[in-house]
């Protein structure tokens, strides 16, 4: 169901209003996400929005490929519930 967070500069924005972005499997719905979420962090969820994302169109020498297509949650988590993985360590 849920495959890996996504780490990037826009998830990190997210952050700030406790908003937490994940990969997940194409098939799933947002029941399905919500329910895994709560079970593997331990934390209460208030809204899930999905995303499907076309994979690109990449060139190779003589002919083209296109990569998978992606399906990202963007999970947003109640007033004082954190993740982990998400925290930034320091040196």
């Amino acid at each position: 169901m849920i495959i890996r967070p996504i780490v990037s500069e826009k998830s990190y924005a997210g952050l700030e209003s406790n908003r937490y972005t994940f990969l997940v499997s194409p098939d799933a719905n947002k029941t399905e996400i919500k329910e895994a979420i709560q079970q593997i962090w331990n934390v209460r969820v208030t809204a899930v929005n999905t995303i499907t994302r076309k994979g690109k169109v990449k060139r190779t020498r003589y002919t083209s490929g296109r990569r998978a297509d992606q399906k990202r949650a963007l999970v947003t988590l109640a007033r004082g519930d954190t993740i982990e993985i998400f925290e930034a360590k320091g040196p």
